[in-house]
């Protein structure tokens, strides 16, 4: 093997050998050696959003006359660049690193100067030309801001759209379909298979509703506080001209936020959307969980519906299927609620005037939103779209529910009702044979009152 070529960097501290095809500098190679740990570096999205926030900047500070216009322009073409993903392998630092994300915004510093020098032929400096009127304190959380509120709006939601439709689609096809509803996991009074997928598609909705009430606080970003939100080394149009310049790239409706302070020293904002991402969570492990003891069985389960057959589903016992996409979706589930838990201790974290685990934040709530708009979108095109209803079965136990005669409670009352009931499933015999012989009620009336498709749409069958 070819040995590998260095250069020698200087920063603050000294000189430090760099590979000599890297294009970010000293400070960068320093974390990458003293953070050795995870191997996981930061989300191609907050890169994405770093970019963004780093050709924003250039912009203002142009526009301020800070920066002439050749520097200005040669910061924002290399910035759109690493926004653009052409230059994800220069950002190596892993995710556990310095709290406030200083080694990340350096390195995006680093790549970007050495970027736009090269194209520019004109020596652009990382800290004093594109870190110009910055801090990674603000830096870093308008970032986080940034990238989830992106990956939202352009993933997320369009996603839990999609799954809504799929939903609702298979509620109208399967509205007249009367089952058996079940509360403790126990027969209980008849539902329709709409009613039961609707309830599904209501949740995700306020879910959705919950989330996009968030966004209106997450678009709100720091940018301009600098170190400690004084917003020192900053022009007082600086953050104005900043939104103005990041919402023309992305067409989001981004603002300044009013206290820069709380943009630095908490992540609040971050804790409130992880909380409805968990939220959604739950919705969506109830709504596979119900999926997976619907299709249980086949034989010795409740049969009720099948999943699409998608692959074996053991390496010893031939011609098993099991309910592998709701199994997918509930593992997603489970991470993002681990998530919120570390994002919710991360923000703990904010002492005085500075959060100090940032990018474990980022990570975490951008992990978050992915999985759940891939999770989502597979539990519609997998599970929801495909699965089957075995009608048969499903009526042959619904008509001996012997939880049907709460129907006739106004009738006869409860003791006689429960009486009919037990001996209805002692016998293994429907309601209405046990009613017919126990009641002075016409088979006619009894079929009446114990309709199941009248019993799903509530009040009292007369």
């Amino acid at each position: 093997m070819a040995k590998k070529k260095f250069r020698t960097e200087r920063d603050s501290m000294g000189e430090l050998q760099v590979p000599i095809d890297a294009l970010y500098g000293a400070q960068t190679q320093r974390a990458v050696e003293n953070f050795p740990i995870s191997g996981i570096p930061m989300p191609r999205s907050f890169i994405h959003a770093l970019g963004l926030v780093k050709g924003a900047c250039a912009a203002a500070n142009w526009r301020l006359e800070l920066l002439d216009e050749k520097i200005g322009s040669a910061i924002q073409e290399a910035a759109e660049a690493v926004a653009d993903g052409q230059y994800d392998a220069h950002f190596p630092i892993d995710i556990f690193q310095t709290g406030s994300g200083t080694s990340t915004n350096m390195n995006a510093n680093e790549v970007i100067a050495h970027i736009a020098s090269e194209q520019s032929g004109k020596k652009i400096h990382p800290n004093d030309h594109v870190n110009m009127s910055q801090s990674s304190n603000d830096v870093i959380p308008t970032a986080i801001h940034v990238s989830a509120c992106l990956e939202i709006e352009e993933k997320l939601l369009p996603a839990l759209t999609h799954l809504v439709t799929c939903i609702e689609k298979r509620a109208v096809e399967l509205k007249d379909v009367v089952k058996t509803g079940r509360t403790h996991l126990m027969d209980a009074m008849p539902i329709t298979f709409g009613q039961e997928l609707q309830t599904w598609a209501s949740q995700i909705r306020h879910c959705m509703y919950r989330i996009q009430a968030g966004l209106t606080r997450l678009r709100a970003l720091p940018q301009g506080g600098t170190a400690v939100g004084t917003g020192i080394n900053a022009h007082p149009e600086f953050a104005e001209k900043f939104v103005a310049a990041i919402k023309a790239r992305t067409g989001t409706a981004f603002s300044p936020m009013e206290n820069k302070f709380v943009g630095l020293a908490s992540q609040d904002v971050a804790v409130e959307m992880s909380g409805q991402l968990k939220t959604l969570a739950i919705a969506l492990m109830k709504i596979s969980n119900d999926l997976r003891w619907m299709n249980s069985g086949p034989l010795a389960g409740l049969g009720e519906i099948a999943l699409p057959a998608l692959q074996p589903g053991s390496s010893i016992m031939p011609g098993k299927v099991n309910p592998v996409i709701p199994e997918a979706t509930a593992m997603v589930c489970a991470q993002v609620i681990g998530n919120d838990t570390t994002i919710t201790i991360a923000a703990q974290s904010g002492n005085f005037q500075l959060n100090v685990m940032l990018p474990v934040i980022a990570y975490n709530l951008l992990q978050s939103i992915e999985l759940l708009a891939n999770g989502a979108r597979t539990l519609a095109d997998k599970a929801i779209v495909g699965f089957t209803v075995n009608q048969e079965h499903i009526k042959s136990a619904l008509d001996k529910n012997p939880i049907l005669i709460t129907a006739l409670n106004h009738v006869i009352g409860y003791e006689k009702g429960a009486a009919i009931a037990k001996k209805a499933y002692a016998e293994g015999r429907s309601v209405l044979a046990v009613a017919k012989e126990e009641t002075d009620l016409s088979e006619q009336e009894l079929k009446n009152l114990l309709d199941p498709a009248k019993l799903t749409q509530g009040g009292i069958t007369e």
